[in-house]
């Protein structure tokens, strides 16, 4: 069996990569192809040796700045990759790496982070970072990702099964592409987050300054509560935004390395997170810190957070994203806080250790596989 691997793209080691990292150790001797590689050296260990096979997008000019911006490019460039001689792909994708060109014989199984976000939810947030959201160059970029959208319905029927990162994207799937999927959650590496039960008085973020991310409603929040303290950690273009409508008892350490990060998880009374995420890989890593979260009550974090309402719970929801929604969801914390024991944090973390991705994935795509070549047998 021949197996090929085919991922987005390859810039930076973030949440679709700990996912391809798995998967290339459940098949180590896979190739490897991307729309682009431009990994720096010192993240490319996780590749285990592997030099992506690249699209020509790799060569356009500026492309390791700007290859979002030839998004339209993708899907011809990924035509041109030639799959016959492997019997099975495997795509892990966000954007196009489902839309490879395969043929009778081969099985393509794909791991689905979401549905492409630039042409169905993420459209304007797309548009704006893009400097693309006004006059004649918005329209036209407008009609671009309309042709994207019709493409990705489109192409599905080249995915011979899918698998979801969670119910909520399962559902999204069958929304958006009328198929049924597998629920196999993104791992997580807990052992990298070691508990701590020592918490200060401090409530954490951490995330980058985006529109969805929401940073600017927990700021805002923490500005209406100002016994309270907040820290935030990370950096983006909305930075200013969120900045302006800080109160004093808010401290923005702006990026800060992995350590450090890690030591704020580990200390924080609670980690505060107001995004509607397909997953939430931080909401993950928080817990296994033995840290409570504070989560807006929709997407992933419903199936990564156990509310007040379970035996054992790790966090407390809150239904609307608003700064009075926020607030009451921060007050009901601080009622209920001592129900939330760092114990229950961790164990509801380790759910999602990479070796229960592995097994999941790997048991999956085996059952897949030996019933396809008995059929085709």
């Amino acid at each position: 069996m021949k197996v090929a691997i085919i991922h987005d793209w390859l810039v930076t080691y973030a949440g679709a990569e700990r996912v391809l990292e798995q998967i290339i150790q459940c098949y180590p001797d896979a190739d490897l192809f991307s729309v682009v590689d431009f990994l720096p050296e010192s993240d490319r260990q996780f590749l285990l040796g592997k030099k992506a096979k690249t699209s020509f997008v790799q060569k356009l000019p500026r492309a390791q700045a700007k290859y979002r911006q030839y998004l339209p490019l993708m899907p011809a460039a990924i035509a041109r990759w030639d799959l016959s001689a492997y019997d099975l792909i495997l795509s892990s994708s966000h954007a196009v790496a489902k839309g490879v060109k395969t043929k009778p014989g081969q099985l393509h199984i794909s791991y689905i982070h979401t549905p492409m976000r630039y042409a169905w939810d993420l459209r304007e947030q797309y548009l704006k970072e893009a400097k693309l959201d006004q006059g004649l160059k918005g329209f036209l970029a407008r009609k671009m990702l309309d042709r994207m959208k019709s493409w990705d319905e489109r192409n599905t029927q080249g995915v011979d099964y899918f698998i979801a990162n969670s119910q909520f994207i399962a559902e999204r799937i069958r929304n958006n592409y009328q198929r049924p999927s597998m629920v196999i959650y993104p791992p997580v590496k807990v052992e990298d987050f070691p508990a701590w039960d020592r918490k200060e008085n401090f409530y954490l973020t951490a995330s980058r300054f985006v529109p969805y991310k929401k940073i600017d409603l927990i700021v805002e929040t923490f500005a209406t509560m100002p016994d309270k303290q907040l820290i935030v950690i990370g950096d983006g273009p909305e930075d200013g935004k969120i900045r302006s409508k800080a109160g004093p008892n808010t401290i923005f350490l702006g990026y800060q390395p992995f350590l450090m990060l890690r030591e704020h998880m580990q200390q924080a009374r609670a980690f505060v997170f107001a995004a509607e995420e397909d997953f939430g890989i931080a909401v993950v890593e928080a817990q296994a810190c033995g840290t409570p979260v504070i989560a807006f009550g929709r997407g992933g974090a419903l199936e990564t957070v156990r509310g007040l309402e379970d035996p054992k719970p790790t966090g407390v929801f809150f239904k609307e994203q608003t700064v009075a929604d926020l607030g009451a969801a921060i007050l009901k914390f601080e009622e209920h806080h001592a129900r939330i024991s760092s114990e229950a944090c961790r164990a509801n973390a380790i759910r999602f250790n990479p070796e229960r991705f592995r097994q999941e994935y790997s048991d999956f795509v085996k059952e897949k596989w030996d019933a396809f070549h008995k059929s085709s047998n």
